[in-house]
């Protein structure tokens, strides 16, 4: 992906080049009115590189707000005519590419629920091959980055190069604060294999709902993501998608005016000194966390020669269960995260099972030859 364009490449020149990318407007466009009042407000804002509208809604179940198709589209030119605002919308076909191409749309993205289909992604890669526009693909709705990787390859293996990438969480079953799950190891993961990639955030479908927009936004800045996208309608409450997720326009102008920005390099000769010391002492630390491992690893051997001995199983619940509830109960005593905790010793104890269970199973092999 190295042929990538940079976000400052294809962004907006004539709005603010400073603050990080901001795509916001409603999660649909529902009428003439709400469009242009919402770009009217929306224009003010210097922070705003492009107006959003979903045209098209693709919904869980039917009989539900599905969008307003293509008689939402003039509406959006309009707009871009009266306020200069670019204008974005949400493709997820063929048919669909061609449409927002014929209205000049000025930028399109790809949802979740198409990314997770590699024939849709390959349909509207080629639908959109030879054009200049940039594409967004959302993360899918399932934690698998190798099927968002898949998407944006799709783009780039036909000659597009404005790309980037939009993380809006993702769905789980199990009770949480957000809409959908952040996960923020997905898109740090994906801006470490691909730096040049752009990559911004959805606080809207994270969240889920208002009060949680700036949080999740602010959070996304401080792994060093390039911009936002952000649901913004005038009257959130009579929207007829998304309402709890969406913010007025005054709301955001109070929550861009309150996110913190900060550099991913910067030049202070003071910072850079104390920020080597500092490393260098992590790297010690580091070293000493895998030589614990390793020692660690060898009594699990041990342990292992003792059940194979024993004709013991490799997995015991129990033993796994306290040793996850005593170190979550340390980690809290000494001011971790228990959550993190947990998660590292669940890891450690089912790489311990692992290994346990290759060497049974070699055991085994052994005394049947």
């Amino acid at each position: 992906m190295d042929h990538i364009q940079s976000l400052q490449d294809w962004a907006p020149a004539q709005r603010n080049p400073e603050h990080p990318l901001l795509i916001a407007g409603p999660c649909s466009a529902e009428s003439e009115t709400q469009v242009l009042r919402t770009a009217q407000a929306l224009s003010k804002m210097p922070q705003v590189h492009y107006l959003r509208a979903g045209i098209w809604k693709p919904r869980t179940r039917p009989n539900t707000f599905e969008g307003v198709g293509e008689a939402g589209l003039p509406w959006l030119k309009l707009a871009r005519r009266e306020t200069g605002l670019p204008i974005a919308t949400e493709v997820a076909n063929a048919a669909h590419v061609e449409l927002a191409l014929k209205h000049e749309v000025d930028l399109v993205w790809i949802g979740a629920r198409t990314t997770v289909s590699p024939f849709a992604i390959q349909e509207i890669a080629e639908a959109l091959q030879g054009t200049d526009i940039p594409i967004l693909v959302k993360n899918p709705m399932n934690a698998d980055l190798s099927l968002w990787l898949g998407a944006i390859e799709r783009f780039t293996n036909v000659g597009l190069t404005k790309l980037g990438a939009i993380h809006r969480g993702f769905s789980s079953y199990q009770p949480s604060e957000y809409r959908n799950l952040p996960l923020w190891q997905f898109p740090m993961e994906l801006k470490r294999r691909f730096p040049g990639l752009p990559v911004i955030c959805d606080p809207s479908h994270i969240a889920g709902q208002r009060d949680m927009i700036y949080s999740v936004a602010q959070k996304a800045l401080d792994l060093d993501m390039d911009g936002m996208m952000i649901e913004t309608h005038p009257n959130p409450e009579e929207a007829l998608s998304d309402a709890k997720q969406q913010v007025t326009p005054e709301m955001l102008a109070d929550i861009v005016k309150r996110l913190a920005l900060r550099n991913s390099v910067v030049e202070n000769p003071q910072f850079q000194s104390e920020l080597k010391e500092l490393r260098v002492l992590i790297d010690r630390i580091d070293q000493d966390i895998l030589e614990a491992l390793a020692h660690r690893m060898q009594v699990v051997r041990k342990i292992g020669d003792a059940k194979i001995r024993s004709g013991v199983t490799a997995l015991q619940v129990s033993r796994m269960d306290a040793i996850l509830k005593k170190q979550t109960e340390k980690a809290v005593e000494m001011e971790l995260n228990p959550d993190h905790i947990h998660d590292i010793y669940r890891s450690i104890h089912e790489e311990s099972v692992r290994l346990q269970t290759e060497m049974m199973r070699d055991s085994d092999q052994k005394s049947n030859a």
